[in-house]
């Protein structure tokens, strides 16, 4: 059985490799994985990074989503160069502002053509 990705194509890449293994793993096995990642994570050091986010001790945009109400204003992203970025193959950035890796991908991918 071959895996078709969102984008139509029969190729995992790592972040959909990654997804497909956390999705099939036990909870505590799955937090334990999260856990390691948010130990590489670089968000405390971002321009972008604000006192309340730090006070909240929200990190790891990139897999959970945008900050509720911490961040609001791009000052800068360091993104591309987080550890977390190369470990789970990420292509996107500004996480804390635009949300997680996931939904910046498959929320903004097409669905559907339609014909004009």
């Amino acid at each position: 059985m071959s895996y078709i990705s969102p984008r139509g194509d029969c190729t995992m890449n790592t972040f959909e490799q990654i997804m497909q293994n956390l999705a099939s793993m036990p909870k505590d096995e799955r937090a334990k994985l999260i856990d390691a990642q948010k130990a590489h994570c670089i968000c405390v050091e971002c321009p972008s990074y604000t006192d309340c986010a730090k006070n909240s001790q929200e990190v790891f945009f990139c897999g959970i989503g945008q900050s509720f109400t911490c961040i609001s204003q791009d000052k800068g992203c360091i993104c591309p160069t987080c550890p977390v970025t190369a470990n789970l193959g990420l292509k996107y950035k500004d996480y804390c502002l635009k949300g997680s890796e996931k939904s910046q991908r498959y929320d903004s991918t097409p669905r559907e053509s339609k014909n004009i």
